[in-house]
């Protein structure tokens, strides 16, 4: 692309911190370890607790943090909360990840 074609600056400066932003949240071992679960489903906070074994008040600290930045949604069903993905953009990078990171082959065995 040479120097006289457009391009729209604002906007590729827009999309280079909402990107950034994405990847801090992710950077955190906890929140991506609660986001690789919610990529396979909806959880309550205990199924989550156990399934991570990131123990309370951390967990209830990361998936604040995801709720802010709009990474997951919540359910109340009386006095459980559940909760799931919300963001494609989060669950396409998960998947990246998994496959570079996480996929048969990829683990490092113990």
């Amino acid at each position: 692309m040479s120097t006289t074609d457009s391009v729209d600056l604002e906007a590729l400066q827009n999309a280079a911190s909402k990107a950034c932003g994405l990847l801090k949240t992710l950077s955190n071992r906890d929140r991506l370890l609660l986001l690789c679960q919610l990529c396979e489903g909806e959880y309550c906070v205990s199924e989550l607790e156990a399934m991570t074994e990131i123990r309370q008040p951390t967990l209830s600290q990361q998936l604040t943090v995801l709720r802010e930045e709009q990474l997951v949604h919540t359910r109340r069903d009386g006095k459980q909360i559940y909760y799931s993905m919300a963001s494609k953009e989060a669950m396409a990078v998960i998947a990246v990840l998994y496959q570079q990171f996480c996929a048969p082959g990829k683990r490092k065995k113990s």
